[in-house]
């Protein structure tokens, strides 16, 4: 069954039930699951250890997230660990998965904090769940050296404490001072406000911009029509055939059709694209000398 078919009292009275397991019955267990994919083994291991993981859950309810979602994030990392751990090492279970269960907890808590991405590194995840605690353990320090911290250096000592960049600090800060707001909200209490959406720029192209958009494009068109027709009727044919087909043909078809080689061709076309060359760029400078 589902976690989310549960209340998170109901999950968290069925994990106190659950049993308590010993170094020598977890170890069995483990090896059970890693070399024989045990699943019964498997099952016992979770089972046994969802109190720990409901128990970390708990710790981040403060962040807002529903507590049946977080220790769903906490039993994943459960499982993560029971699939990753080696007996062999000689370490708990319980230890190990510790650390599984935060990971995945920390993961879910920042993909949901803001529609906008809080972070993924390490110091950012570290500032995001750590931040707060330090600004106000520095603080108490201060207070009590009867010393007062303006902002600049409260971010400088809590980079240094957290073994952060300072631009990680200043960006942290301003994610946590603010929060998610509909672009549908009307910007004042007027039910009949304008709304935050119609205060963004429109991306798409306007009025004026199409107009001068489809004014250059005619004088262009017109331009290259003229530089096309003062070309005597060879140069057009292999201009046409070279440049403006959907599948322009190749330099050696022109020529067997021309009777002509193929480096002919190719002199050709050259010479065809310099004369429309000289002819847009005089009909550039006539333009300029009108303007």
């Amino acid at each position: 069954m589902p976690l989310d078919a549960f209340s998170d009292q109901t999950m968290s009275r069925r994990a106190m039930k659950a049993e308590l397991l010993d170094a020598e019955t977890e170890l069995k267990l483990a090896y059970a699951w890693r070399d024989q994919r045990d699943e019964a083994a498997l099952h016992r291991l979770i089972t046994a250890y969802m109190r720990l993981a409901i128990s970390m859950a708990a710790k981040f309810r403060r962040y807002g997230a529903p507590m049946n979602d977080l220790i769903q994030e906490a039993s994943l990392g459960l499982m993560k660990a029971a699939d990753k751990f080696d007996p062999d090492r000689g370490v708990r279970f319980s230890t190990y998965a510790v650390w599984w269960i935060k990971a995945s907890i920390q993961d879910y808590v920042m993909r949901n904090w803001s529609m906008v991405r809080t972070g993924s590194t390490s110091s950012q995840k570290a500032l995001f769940f750590n931040m707060r605690r330090v600004q106000a353990k520095l603080e108490r320090e201060a207070e009590a050296r009867g010393e007062s911290l303006d902002s600049h250096q409260l971010r400088h000592m809590i980079a240094t404490e957290v073994g952060v960049p300072l631009a990680d600090v200043e960006m942290m800060e301003g994610r946590l001072s603010g929060t998610d707001f509909s672009l549908n909200a009307t910007q004042s209490s007027d039910e009949e406000g304008r709304e935050w959406i119609d205060a963004l720029e429109d991306d798409a192209v306007q009025a004026a911009e199409q107009v001068e958009g489809a004014h250059d494009a005619a004088c262009l068109r017109s331009w290259l029509i003229s530089a096309i027709q003062g070309l005597n009727p060879r140069e057009r044919f292999i201009v046409t055939e070279r440049k403006l087909r959907d599948a322009p043909r190749t330099l050696e078809s022109l020529g067997e059709e021309l009777g002509l080689s193929k480096e002919r061709v190719r002199q050709l076309e050259a010479a065809a694209f310099n004369k429309m060359r000289r002819a847009l760029e005089a009909q550039s400078r006539e333009v300029h000398h009108f303007l």
